[in-house]
């Protein structure tokens, strides 16, 4: 079985940061918006580098919104950044209005996304950004795994046409992915092999899902580790062939399982090859206060959950 293994982690969100840096040198069009959270979306290296294409708008996301969607109308791409519950659930009509109706080529990029947020508790964690993204017409959504697959994504989107979902976090997370890789938006990335079970994974997840193969492993249980980072399009295609192989299916995300990934990959089986599936995700809940691993612990999203769900759909099958 192949394994990975990292000898640095940093925050998702710095990867973000890093590529927006590299964005602001390369293409003249790329502006960026802010509420409040400049420190936080490490846009800093960028403002300092393009002051005359940065707008700080304040506590005010919804404007934020209005602001980023007129800037596309003059042939700017805007990122606009803040977290991730202030992305979505605060200005939802915002985007659904002069964002996704009209197909405008807005980069939303939400940072301290799901309960990796830790400390600053419920109201500032979301869970259910994933869902109400995805059924807006025409947006994209992805959610990487890693520093490097954050600052390709973001590299990434910007010669992508049309309105997009960045969904990053918080917490230092292992980084495993190559430097400099090419990110495909929609394309699956398949990181083990295996014949007995298939793990899709996305966001933080995936590194989890990787040390499950590992005990697996150790248990004579053949795993496939399959990389979803982007929820929409959603690549039926990789999910279809993995199951096909190993007969079951076990999806992984930093999210309620109302709406979000495992959700998709559901319709597809359905639509196409029924398979027992286990959801590792919250369970239709707010989170709470707490550290990070705390957090991911209490409510069943580590690698220690992936493997119970493994042998339960195993069972199943």
């Amino acid at each position: 079985m192949k394994t990975y293994t990292y000898t640095e982690k940093k925050d998702t969100r710095s990867g973000f940061g890093a590529g927006l840096t590299e964005l602001g040198r390369n293409n003249p069009n790329v502006v960026a918006l802010c509420a409040d959270l400049i420190g936080s979306l490490k846009m800093n290296q960028f403002i300092d580098e393009n002051p005359e294409r940065f707008f700080q708008i304040g506590i005010a996301e919804a404007n934020m919104m209005g602001i980023a969607a007129g800037l596309t109308i003059g042939g700017k791409i805007p990122f606009t950044g803040t977290f991730a519950n202030f992305s979505t659930g605060r200005v939802y009509d915002q985007i659904r209005q002069s964002i996704a109706y009209s197909g405008k080529n807005v980069k939303i990029c939400a940072s301290h996304a799901g309960l990796t947020l830790g400390e600053d508790g419920a109201t500032h964690q979301i869970l259910e950004d994933i869902g109400l993204m995805k059924m807006l017409p025409g947006m994209v959504v992805i959610n990487p795994c890693d520093y490097n697959q954050t600052k390709a994504a973001t590299i990434a989107i910007a010669d992508y046409i049309g309105p997009v979902y960045l969904r990053f976090g918080r917490p230092s997370v292992p980084i495993f992915t190559p430097e400099n890789q090419k990110f495909e938006i929609g394309k699956a990335i398949q990181l083990t092999a295996g014949t007995d079970v298939t793990i899709i994974a996305t966001g933080h997840m995936v590194w989890e899902a990787l040390e499950a193969s590992k005990v697996l492993d150790a248990q004579g249980i053949s795993a496939e580790v399959i990389n979803i980072h982007t929820i929409k399009p959603l690549d039926a295609s990789a999910i279809l062939k993995s199951v096909a192989k190993t007969g079951c299916v076990v999806s992984a995300e930093e999210h309620n399982y109302y709406g979000g990934l495992g959700e998709s990959i559901a319709r597809v089986l359905a639509l196409n090859a029924p398979a027992p599936q286990e959801f590792v995700a919250t369970n239709d809940t707010f989170g709470e206060s707490g550290t990070p691993a705390q957090l991911m612990k209490k409510y069943g999203l580590d690698s220690d959950a992936i493997v119970s769900k493994v042998l339960k759909v195993i069972a199943r099958k």
